[in-house]
Parts: C-alpha cells; structure tokens; sequence
C-alpha cells in the first residue's frame, strides 16, 4: 500500500481504503513497512505531526536479524551516522515479539541458522528510511517494521487496513 492517495500505477493506495474526502496523510511509510498513519484534514495537526523540527516522537517495532549487544543498542541510543550527519539520540530497548502481531504478506526471510529480535525504537525524526538504515549500521538489518504511535495517536487494535475516525474533541491531548 502506497501512502498516498494519487494512483500512479498499479499499487493500491490509501483512496483504496479510506473513503473520506479531504483528508491527507500526516507523514508517511515507506512501502516495505506496516502500521500507524494518521490522516488528517486539519493543517496544524499535520505540521505538529510530521514536520521534523516538530520533534514528534514516532513508535516503531522493529524485527532485526540477530540479536544485539548491549553496545549496538547504545549506538542505537546516542544516534548513528548515516551518510553526512548523525541521527538525533532514540529511545531504544528489546522487546519480546508482540503477540497481536498479524501475518505478513509477504512474509519475512526466514533463516535456521540467523536469530532474530525485536526493538521498539522511538524516534523524533523522520529522515527516509531511518529505521532500517540505523539498524544496518550496526550490523542488524530490520526484516520487518511496524509503527504502533505517532504522537499521541496509537495503532492500539487496529488490524491491517482497518481505520478509525476520531472527532476534534476526542483527539489525545486535546
């Protein structure tokens, strides 16, 4: 599913979802990943939501091949460079793997031989693909990414391809 509502080629989108006019997603995620997207028609919300010097602070649950040292997860912690610049510091700490989890499709790759574990990284920027570029940068590539919060919405019960309206006045911290 593609995070947007414009068709620009075969892949469904949101408007294949969401049969709400006006509405506009409040940041994005990338194909390969899963989970929380806001959609708003209010302009400030969205701003406070995904503009990075909001610092918003996004959720993710992250599956990583291999299991990490308490020095990866440091790194992880204080930030990593990535190219030309390092990432703001995260929230990080192992996890076990959710139990509400739904299948993937498709799934992940699969290896006997290769562990795997999972994080839940909170981040308060947005840079592309962050996530699966920190994790590769200390030697634990993400097989599968979920975001379970943006703010103060969370993904809570929600199943993949299910949304939910919240009113003004129902909105967390409102």
């Amino acid at each position: 599913m593609l995070c947007q509502f414009r068709r620009r080629d075969t892949r469904p989108t949101l408007a294949d979802l969401v049969p709400v006019p006006g509405v506009y997603p409040a940041g994005r995620l990338d194909h390969d990943s899963e989970g929380l997207v806001v959609l708003t028609s209010d302009g400030a919300l969205q701003h406070a939501l995904s503009h990075p010097g909001a610092g918003t602070e996004k959720v993710y649950l992250a599956q990583i091949e291999g299991v990490p040292a308490p020095t990866a997860l440091a790194a992880l912690a204080a930030g990593v460079p990535l190219g030309d610049r390092r990432t703001r510091p995260a929230r990080i700490r192992a996890v076990p793997e959710p139990r509400w989890l739904w299948p993937r499709v498709p799934p992940i790759r699969h290896r006997l031989s290769v562990p795997t574990a999972w994080l839940e990284l909170g981040l308060r920027e947005g840079m592309n693909r962050q996530v699966r570029r920190m994790t590769a940068a200390v030697g634990h590539p993400t097989l599968r990414l979920i975001r379970i919060r943006v703010g103060p919405f969370t993904l809570g019960d929600l199943a993949p391809g299910e949304w939910r309206e919240v009113a003004a006045g129902d909105r967390p911290g409102a």
